[in-house]
């Protein structure tokens, strides 16, 4: 890792801020992740880590502050003299570099397993549909469904589809995979599929993955770096054995024995 940590970050957010009315979900946020580092994000819920992700993703506006995706301003670009709102084409481009995958899945139901992941293929990245189809085949391959092409997903179970849905995710090729609990809706049985999919990510490839994980010992293993949150605020940022060890923030220690000994 000490080449990722020496470049400049592919995410920096500096003092963010997001506001739910009178909740302060984020409050004055600052965090900067290298090039090719593996970050989980842990914490109670509420915390603010999947509003973090949210944001990265261009799903949810920060109320103050600023975030830098591969050192672009990602709400903002330079106008005359001053800075001005970011239009759709400026956030479209930077979001292509980033892919997600949620809880929930969020597959297209009426679309078989094949097409779901050569949709955004066809109509975001404008492949052929026998390009599309080929690079959809090899990632399903590497999630192991190509016995699920034709398949719809209703007729998956909840591994699968997450499976699917990070198949999805690949398929436009971005440098940075935000996970967001993705094996919290799942059956127990079903959760180390999926998490020997991240695993293969995260020890093969040079991506920059963020994951919000309730899962303490995967965590603890793929991670190279820990953030602790709660109440909006990162009170911990060590690499796992500290975490995990030694921590050296007496509430970090004392949710991790409320959730390990759970």
């Amino acid at each position: 890792m000490a080449d990722s940590e020496q470049a400049p970050p592919v995410i920096r957010m500096r003092t963010v801020r997001k506001v739910y009315g009178e909740l302060v979900v984020l409050d004055a946020l600052n965090l900067e992740v290298p090039r090719g580092q593996k970050l989980a994000l842990i914490g109670p819920s509420g915390s603010g880590k999947s509003t973090i992700l949210r944001i990265l993703m261009a799903l949810e506006r920060i109320d103050a502050g600023s975030v830098e995706i591969h050192g672009e301003s990602l709400w903002t670009r330079p106008g005359r003299g001053s800075r001005r709102a970011a239009e759709e084409r400026h956030l479209r481009r930077i979001r292509s570099r980033v892919g997600m995958v949620f809880q929930q899945f969020n597959l297209f139901p009426h679309m078989s397993v094949l097409r779901n992941v050569t949709e955004a293929l066809m109509h975001v990245q404008r492949l052929d549909r026998a390009a599309a189809r080929e690079r959809a085949v090899a990632l399903l391959e590497q999630v192991g469904l190509t016995d699920k092409l034709d398949q719809y997903p209703g007729r998956l179970s909840g591994g699968q589809k997450q499976r699917v849905a990070i198949a999805r995710a690949l398929a436009l090729r971005p440098d940075i995979m935000l996970f967001d609990e993705v094996t919290s809706a799942l059956d127990p049985e079903l959760v180390g599929e999926v998490l020997n999919v991240i695993r293969g990510l995260a020890h093969e490839t040079a991506m920059t993955l963020l994951i919000v994980t309730h899962e303490m010992s995967f965590a603890r293993e793929i991670a190279d770096r820990v953030v602790f949150m709660e109440g909006g605020h990162i009170l911990e940022d060590a690499p796992p054995e500290v975490i995990f060890n030694r921590p050296q923030v007496r509430r970090t220690g004392e949710f991790l024995a409320s959730v390990l000994n759970h």
